[in-house]
């Protein structure tokens, strides 16, 4: 039996003592509804690009294709600043409603769309319940439980893409296949009033962080500026002609990078020590992973002749090792300098990227994709956990939700340029008359710098893990 941890009840303002363990008696509903609501955005995450092209070919309206990502991407940026701070306003209860319906209202718009604009609309809708969900459980995973807990805590989130990331690409084509690719939408609804019942009684327990209320119109304005900026760009790089793409770029960065400026957490640019260097390094650590991951299966199928399942194999590998990386994170922490864990998991993911550009090598067999990645994935789950423990650690009580979007923020801006670039360079590498695999090793060199950027950034971590009394 594990010893009882005393904690201070800052919500009833009186110590109280736990039995540690994120599934004991105070926290098993919360725990349980969290990891609930979080399996619809992950589920769709993984399970949309392996249908999309069936909703096209229904649908019609193959020019929006790409839309059916970024519209959910943007919105999700909107969802993750305004939630954090509502958050810390007004508590989370009233935003993770707001977030629950928003994403279930997504869906039945998705699973009965009759055109590819409603369905991309409906990507919208979906995306800014997901920001605003994300950023909540992130809240709560900070304010409703133990410092003891709470690297425990972000390893269980993580759980949560287990099964999605076995199931959920094979599952989502079978349901398309014999009973229709709308019912991979309608077929979640049900699981949200499910989960929303289980955590909402938790949630109106954890009360505002901030006394006072207040709109920030500039934070509202800079949100605004940076979907716009990232919409320029977004819509620059997939520009046919190079003067409509600069006419796009770059007003879209004159507008996107003060507005960033100002959402993220002061010194984010400058990667000032603590909480501004965790950001900054999820960000860089986003880049090279999923712009690295975005490509493998193209390398796997177009280059090395493998077919699909192969290559799922390889994305499910590193889904498993990422769940394992934050496990391993979680039993480390409380021993384990946070510069330490970081540093060797960005080790791991740019051996993992290093393995998966060898496949462009014809002698290397392909197998070795799968164990490569995998081991990116461990480094993935050990480096973004260990980060996400540091942003709840060094944020101050009141900022606990907006510090939460801030990364969230960073986390999605990354994955957007990582995998944005990429397909910047094999639209150039075609264009040019060079082979996929030219474009593909331009990108894996790319990553690995950035992986390198990554790891300078995290000198400036928090080098020991807080000191925590237990009386």
């Amino acid at each position: 039996m594990s010893r009882p941890l005393p904690v201070l009840d800052e919500y009833r303002g009186k110590d109280t003592t736990i039995s540690e363990g994120v599934w004991s008696a105070p926290y098993r509903r919360l725990t349980l509804g969290l990891i609930l609501i979080m399996l619809g955005p992950a589920f769709e995450t993984l399970a949309v690009a392996t249908i999309l092209p069936k909703i096209v070919a229904s649908l019609g309206g193959l020019s929006f294709y790409g839309w059916s990502f970024s519209a959910y991407m943007l919105a999700t940026l909107v969802g993750l600043i305004l939630a954090g701070d509502e958050a810390d306003q007004r508590g989370p209860a009233i935003p993770f409603i707001f977030g629950v319906v928003l994403f279930a209202t997504g869906l039945a718009l998705a699973g009965t769309a009759s055109s590819m604009i409603i369905f991309v609309i409906s990507r919208a809708v979906q995306g800014f319940g997901a920001g605003i969900i994300a950023s909540v459980v992130l809240v709560c995973a900070g304010r409703g439980y133990p410092e003891q807990l709470k690297p425990r805590m972000v390893a269980v989130i993580s759980s949560a893409w287990i099964v999605p990331g076995l199931i959920g690409p094979a599952l989502a084509g079978l349901v398309a296949d014999f009973v229709g690719w709308r019912w991979v939408f309608l077929g979640l609804v049900p699981i949200v009033p499910l989960a929303t019942g289980l955590v909402y009684p938790a949630l109106r327990k954890l009360t505002p962080s901030l006394k006072t209320r207040s709109l920030d119109f500039h934070r509202l304005l800079a949100t605004a500026g940076l979907v716009a900026g990232a919409g320029m760009i977004l819509i620059g790089l997939q520009a046919q002609s190079i003067l409509i793409a600069l006419v796009l770029i770059l007003p879209g960065l004159a507008m996107g990078i003060p507005s960033l400026r100002y959402v993220l957490p002061p010194g984010t640019l400058r990667v000032k020590a603590g909480l501004p260097a965790a950001i900054a390094t999820i960000g860089l650590l986003s880049v090279a992973y999923f712009g690295g991951e975005a490509f493998l299966p193209l390398t796997l199928v177009s280059i090395r002749g493998q077919n699909t399942i192969f290559a799922g194999i390889a994305l499910t590998a590193a889904t498993l090792t990422w769940t394992a990386g934050s496990w391993l994170q979680a039993h480390l922490a409380l021993h384990q300098g946070r510069r330490l864990l970081v540093t060797l998991g960005l080790l791991a993911v740019a051996l993992g990227l290093a393995g998966i550009a060898s496949i462009l090598i014809p002698a290397t067999p392909a197998t070795v994709a799968i164990g490569a990645w995998g081991v990116g994935g461990l480094g993935m789950g050990l480096a973004y956990s260990t980060l996400s423990v540091v942003v709840l650690e060094t944020a101050s009580t009141e900022q606990v939700g907006s510090a939460s979007a801030s990364m969230q923020l960073s986390s999605v801006l990354g994955t957007a340029l990582g995998t944005g670039l990429g397909g910047v360079i094999i639209a150039f590498a075609a264009g040019s008359g060079r082979p996929p695999s030219w474009g593909i090793a331009v990108i894996d060199i790319l990553v690995i710098a950035v992986i390198g950027f990554a790891l300078l950034t995290a000198i400036r971590l928090p080098g020991r893990p807080p000191q925590i009394s237990a009386e």
